[in-house]
């Protein structure tokens, strides 16, 4: 049987749950008369930046080449790979858009070179270039960022998610109620491929789809494995219970470290208990700090067994009242800063660049007048975005 995320894949962008996909239309059909010679689609998974890419090439009818940047991770794989693309012609001479997948992957000591060589050939290119990561911010990404129009592909929304997965019965003739679809639709937190599957395996062989079918899906934030692991921790003095209460759980110990943190107080009432709790946990972030200075990665032992049985003895006696437990904002407000001050930090690169002085320099001196401008001087403003090739959220975050 076909997977349906193939079988139903757009053969048009406004088939596309994206309110930006429109975007990438515009930049491939003007490419001629864009001063920029790629597009740098940005999101989380399932956000549909390469399915947009895909419908894209069907709808103009033009040859989409499509590599993987963790594939080519160093210059002379991406000079190879990426650059014979960007060279050859088409071969059925109707246009081509080269589609660089996953740029996140082009990381670490071994890619040496790998961006900055993709970035000569994106200058160079006579075809449009459609790059897609999840986080664009990172500073390796500052030269990519400079070359490429940023679109951003954020999660589609359940009512968007639905509409498909309607679509998708009504071909498959299965029987379905809204809420059902809505359900399912909310529960694949925003990944429109993971509700596709998920609609596939439920209603396979049935050709239903009622809310006893979804429920019996498993969650696909892992609450109740995590939930599982914090009472062995909480309602537990036992060490050995406590310290292997993490094991089956698929989440790194970062991750598990600031659930522990975020429900310590919730569930421990004592200040003493409290305070030896978090004792542990502070040893425990010590530990993590070394791991990340030196490299010394056996003090995940210690992280482990601090954040688990460390916490777990920190208690005079079990506590009989049942919490619920819950998953820290500390995660989320760290993504929205990190989005917020991104773009800072673009800018910033941007007027480096162009003054020929440190990013701290401009951080500090140029920044805060080229904001005054932005407020106060329209005209000077659109010189200024002219200039340090700005686009329209950086020039956004500069007004406010």
């Amino acid at each position: 049987m076909s997977p349906w995320i193939k079988k139903y894949a757009p053969v048009k962008v406004c088939d596309i749950p994206q309110a930006n996909s429109e975007k990438i239309k515009q930049f491939v059909q003007n490419f001629k008369q864009e001063k920029k010679n790629s597009v740098f689609l940005y999101g989380p998974p399932g956000s549909c930046k390469s399915c947009a890419v895909h419908a894209l090439a069907k709808e103009l009818n033009i040859e989409i080449v499509e590599i993987n940047a963790s594939d080519v991770r160093n210059a002379n794989q991406i000079n190879e790979k990426i650059g014979n693309a960007l060279k050859q012609q088409s071969l059925f001479f109707k246009g081509k858009i080269v589609l660089v997948d996953e740029v996140d992957g082009v990381s670490g000591t071994k890619d040496r070179g790998g961006v900055p060589a993709l970035v000569k050939l994106i200058e160079k290119s006579v075809f449009p270039v459609v790059l897609t990561a999840n986080d664009p911010w990172n500073k390796k990404f500052n030269k990519l960022r400079s070359c490429s129009v940023m679109v951003e592909f954020d999660s589609p929304a359940p009512a968007g998610i639905a509409k498909v997965l309607k679509h998708i019965c009504e071909k498959e003739k299965i029987i379905f109620d809204e809420g059902s679809l809505m359900t399912l639709a909310r529960r694949s937190g925003g990944d429109l491929r993971a509700a596709i599957n998920d609609l596939q395996s439920l209603t396979q062989g049935t050709k239903k789809l009622t809310k006893d079918v979804i429920e019996g899906l498993g969650e696909r934030n892992r609450q109740d494995t995590v939930n599982n692991a914090l009472i062995k921790i909480f309602k537990s003095s036992d060490p050995l219970i406590a310290i292997n209460a993490f094991d089956s759980v698929n989440m790194n110990l970062d991750e598990a470290f600031l659930w522990v943190e975020y429900n310590c107080p919730r569930e421990y009432k004592k200040p003493e208990d409290i305070a030896r709790a978090f004792d542990a946990l502070s040893k425990a972030d010590i530990y993590k700090g070394r791991i990340r200075r030196r490299q010394h990665w056996r003090f995940l032992v210690y992280v482990n067994a601090l954040i688990s049985a460390g916490v777990a003895v920190a208690k005079d006696a079990k506590y009989s009242e049942m919490v619920k437990y819950m998953q820290t904002t500390r995660l989320l407000k760290l993504w929205q800063a990190k989005m917020k001050y991104g773009q800072r930090k673009a800018i910033v690169s941007k007027i480096a660049e162009k003054t020929h002085c440190s990013s701290k320099r401009a951080m500090d001196v140029s920044l805060p007048f080229i904001q005054q401008i932005f407020k106060n001087n329209s005209t000077a403003a659109v010189q200024l975005a002219d200039e340090l090739e700005l686009d329209e959220k950086e020039i956004d975050w500069l007004k406010k």
